[in-house]
């Protein structure tokens, strides 16, 4: 065998693993059938812009052990992710804070928009929430809901607020401050240069081989090494032997404009139920950018076939009892480390990966 580890996927988990390995004298083969590194991060340039080619990605944590590993390779800038809703043209601030209430009713003092919330909360109350649109009811009222809520979930999920199990919104942030801030982490911003940098650092010494399908040259490429690491969909790995795990896709439609500023954010979520699109992209904002021109995506949700790219996890009950069912499978196999959004089925933020990666390696290495 050539290698200590064939690593499938090259995005934040391989990467990481990879480079933590190397670092430890293991010699890995990192293998994506895709043309780039970098999985979902990857940024394509344009007009000299990095644009996030997958979705928008916004690196923030409270780990500082993690700001710094990244920060190792690239440096973050301070770019603070304060997105806006346009609802039917109308413009209101996000998360929901102080500056939405007033966009909402002129409140101006925390008691006035707490008394507000209290009593919309309180008409449409639900002792037991059955779904999502209750659910969403009891936390905020009904103006946040209906404004600010209901068309944007209906069109991420592809499915009516009233079909949606109430558990996939636990809780719903409000805060009484004047503070778009949309995180609350201490560290948070966007690698100069674009996240290429980032994967360009973690897999730098290593072999990488592109446009390499697993799944077509699985009985020759396991023959390269005693361990893999896959970082796929998990229910793919098993040859669906269960059924199949549901997913939600995107389509990005990419649009290069003749202005030096389109939208003078990096992101406007539309609200209502009749735009087709859940948002608009302006990539430029994430790294301050003064080209002449700009470069805009706008996002749609779609239904996931094995033609588009699975971006999204559908966490409810009975997807939830399937994986967990793969998950038992995974037992049986000794040799195979299962990692990142799609090996795990289940919803991580970047720091998230790059921590569960780190962990792992620590673990292989009996690191204590």
């Amino acid at each position: 065998m050539n290698y200590d580890y064939l690593i499938v996927g090259s995005g934040l988990f391989g990467a990481t693993f990879a480079h933590q390995m190397t670092k430890a004298g293991k010699k890995c083969l990192v293998i994506d059938k895709r043309e780039h590194i970098g999985g979902n991060v990857f940024c394509k340039e344009i007009e000299g812009i990095n644009i996030h080619w997958y979705g928008p990605h916004i690196f923030h944590t409270n780990d500082k052990e993690i700001w710094d590993f990244v920060n190792s390779f690239v440096e973050f800038n301070r770019f603070t992710y304060s997105p806006v809703a346009n609802y039917k043209d109308t413009m209101y601030s996000l998360p929901f804070n102080m500056n939405t209430f007033y966009q909402l009713w002129g409140a101006k003092t925390p008691e006035e928009a707490k008394l507000i919330i209290k009593t919309q909360v309180e008409n449409n109350l639900v002792k037991k929430p059955k779904n999502l649109e209750e659910q969403a009811l009891n936390l905020v009222g009904t103006d946040i809901y209906t404004k600010l809520i209901k068309g944007y979930t209906e069109k991420q999920w592809g499915r009516k607020a009233t079909e949606l199990p109430a558990f996939i919104i636990k809780r719903l942030p409000i805060r009484f401050t004047f503070d778009n801030n949309y995180f609350n982490d201490k560290y948070q911003g966007i690698p100069m240069g674009g996240y290429n940098k980032l994967i360009e650092g973690l897999l730098e010494g290593i072999e990488v081989k592109l446009e390499t399908d697993f799944f077509l040259e699985k009985k020759e490429l396991m023959k390269l090494a005693p361990k893999l690491v896959y970082t796929g969909k998990l229910d793919e790995y098993f040859d669906y032997s269960l059924g199949h795990l549901q997913y939600r896709s995107l389509n990005f439609e990419h649009q290069i404009l003749d202005a030096e500023n389109y939208q003078g954010t990096a992101a406007v979520n539309y609200t209502d139920s009749e735009t087709p699109y859940t948002r608009i992209v302006e990539h430029k904002h994430f790294e301050f950018g003064k080209q002449a021109k700009t470069v805009i995506t706008k996002e749609y949700p779609l239904e996931w076939t094995p033609q588009n790219e699975p971006y999204y996890p559908i966490n409810d009950t009975s997807n939830e009892d399937l994986a967990n069912k793969y998950k038992k499978l995974k037992e049986l196999e000794p040799n195979v480390i299962f990692g990142g959004r799609l090996a795990e089925y289940k919803y991580y933020d970047m720091h998230q990966v790059i921590g569960a990666a780190l962990h792992t390696a620590k673990n292989e290495l009996n690191v204590r």
